[in-house]
């Protein structure tokens, strides 16, 4: 039976004096809204994107012959972590970086890195993600949008939903069917690099509760896509998107969400006479923090050695989850306080925007019941 692998990481003088650089920038860049602070990776600003390639901050464990930086997924844990950390608006490059980008880099074609990964390594050129459709849920292999082959290209049908930033994104690396359904679900499935410039395309926005539209619904009508946009090989897109989902659920994203009020709440409690039970609650979720923190780096070594720990990263989304999900209501319950959605800043912001947010977050890379059982196959339980 497989066993999970989180082996002990430590970080270096190098990433030690790259952190200090990162806040150094923050301190110059980083008077940031409010309401943008919570959930910071999915707030979209391309001109803080474009500072951050300036920087040399996006594609930074990429090859230098595509403009990457050539350094170690450590050097880029710290810089991300840092950036959630400040509540940096860093969604609109965010996927491309995150994983469209290192997915073109293990699957793609010599063609495809040299014209994607310097676009999107100097912040002109963002990615969204294609997969989950409606009336699918969680269940993927269940997708109905078709690619059908055709001279030259394919012609894709069917629609995409909760694509954030779809439209001011350039590319959309979509999951497609691409042959008819057999006995084996994960068959005939192909990733196509879709432009969401092209004729045929139509998208709508998806208003949250929140009043955000960063949400998106897409509609593919008979939208052809080259031959020299398939993203792999054809009818191995299953393969693909589980290795793709080992970059998208193991970063520090998965338990920084709600950082910042965990961050204003010890700030605020630290100037009251607190009760043994408030300062426990404060203890469990500081030591949880520093699991989850530890975890996600681990993965982030197994990446640097080329592993693709998807088991791994499948258990930190999980517990990031519920760590994200139970701060705010932890918190709202110590401090003698009330969340205020028309507060312009302070811990009654930041505990209402939490409150408001936090049901998402379970939804996004997979549901609990979707990780669960991916965990349960993975170490040979189902």
């Amino acid at each position: 039976m497989q066993q999970l692998n989180f082996e002990p990481v430590l970080t270096s003088d190098k990433e030690t004096a790259l952190r200090e650089h990162v806040r150094s920038f923050l301190a110059e860049h980083g008077d940031f809204p409010a309401a943008n602070v919570i959930d910071s990776w999915s707030v979209c600003d391309p001109a803080f994107s474009k500072l951050l390639a300036e920087q040399g901050w996006i594609g930074m464990t990429w090859p230098t012959e595509y403009g990457g930086g050539g350094r170690s997924y450590l050097e880029r844990y710290v810089v991300i972590e840092e950036l959630l950390a400040a509540g940096a608006p860093v969604g609109a490059h965010w996927v491309a970086d995150r994983q469209s980008g290192p997915l073109l880099l293990r699957f793609g074609t010599e063609a495809q890195r040299q014209y994607f990964l310097p676009k999107v390594t100097q912040g002109e050129c963002f990615f969204a993600i294609g997969m989950s459709e409606p009336n699918s849920g969680s269940d993927l292999a269940s997708i109905k949008t078709r690619a059908e082959r055709v001279d030259g290209g394919w012609i894709v049908n069917g629609s995409k939903i909760w694509t954030s930033w779809a439209h001011v994104c350039h590319y959309m690396i979509t999951l497609c069917r691409t042959a008819e359904p057999s006995d084996n679900r994960h068959a005939g499935l192909s990733q196509l690099i879709v432009d969401l410039h092209a004729e045929g395309i139509t998208i709508r926005p998806i208003i949250t509760l929140a009043g955000e539209a960063h949400f998106n619904e897409i509609f593919f009508d008979n939208v052809f896509v080259p031959d020299e946009h398939v993203a792999g090989k054809v009818d191995e897109g299953w393969s693909q998107v589980m290795a793709e989902l080992a970059f998208e659920r193991s970063g520090p994203e998965r338990f920084l969400s709600s950082y910042k009020l965990l961050e204003e709440s010890i700030s605020v409690l630290g100037k009251m006479a607190l009760k043994q039970e408030s300062m426990a609650t404060i203890g469990k979720f500081v030591a949880r923090l520093m699991v989850l923190r530890q975890m996600s780096l681990s993965v982030a070594s197994q990446l640097q050695d080329g592993k693709l720990p998807v088991n791994e990263a499948s258990v930190v989304k999980d517990l990031g989850t519920s760590f994200e999900q139970e701060l705010p209501e932890a918190m709202r319950l110590i401090l003698s306080t009330e969340p205020r959605a028309n507060a312009k800043e302070g811990i009654e912001r930041l505990l209402s925007d939490t409150i408001l947010k936090a049901p998402s977050f379970s939804l996004r890379g997979g549901t609990r019941e979707i990780l669960r059982g991916i965990i349960a196959r993975g170490l040979g339980l189902r």
